[in-house]
């Protein structure tokens, strides 16, 4: 038997009202979905950038510590006041993470440059360091056949010179392409002769 219906009587809960309420809800669950998915895809490249940030600081630190290792080395030798343009010629090859594998390559380039060189005078020569001892003039008086002792009263130029260097390395990273140039100034003292061979 078919119910009448009457004005004011709910309808039937399949009536097409409850079917647009439930549609909007569906709308309102999909618009929230996607943007989930917005905020989680956005998470993941600002990750990603952070990485990638990361990573770059710790290339140009291993590539710093490269170069100064590479200068390193450089001054523990004379060879760079002798003879510059042996070290520009020759790279150095650093391995940071010790696998034995060179990770970066210094190169001295432009040649370590002498800027500048100053005579050290006798006078401030200390006769009792054998360091000083070999930058003094002859001063040796002949007295009755016998050398004296060296005069600490000389008052010209000893035999060697104060100079100042720049030391500039280009480190570079073949796998990362990372590039970096390290300056160093050091005070060194050379024989006159080198001062006057290698300095401006």
């Amino acid at each position: 038997m078919r119910i009448p219906h009457y004005p004011g009587h709910p309808r039937h809960p399949r009536c097409p009202h409850h079917l647009s309420q439930r549609g909007a809800t569906l709308l309102v669950a999909m618009i929230i979905l996607v943007l989930m998915s917005l905020l989680a895809v956005s998470a993941y490249k600002g990750s990603t950038s952070n990485l990638k940030v990361v990573g770059n600081m710790q290339v140009r630190q291993e590539a710093l510590a490269a170069g100064q290792e590479a200068v390193e080395r450089t001054l523990s030798s004379s060879l760079f006041t002798t003879n510059p343009a042996s070290v520009l010629a020759t790279p150095v090859t650093v391995d940071i993470d010790g696998n034995g594998t060179a990770d970066y390559t210094a190169t001295m380039t432009p040649q370590p440059k002498c800027f500048r060189a100053n005579a050290i005078k006798n006078s401030e020569l200390n006769t009792a360091l054998a360091a000083d001892l070999s930058c003094l003039q002859s001063s040796v008086v002949q007295q009755g056949g016998l050398d004296s002792a060296l005069s600490t009263s000389v008052t010209g130029n000893s035999l060697c010179a104060k100079t100042e260097w720049d030391i500039a390395v280009a480190v570079t990273d073949a796998k990362s392409g990372a590039k970096v140039t390290i300056h160093q100034g050091v005070s060194v003292r050379v024989l006159d002769a080198d001062a006057t061979n290698s300095c401006i």
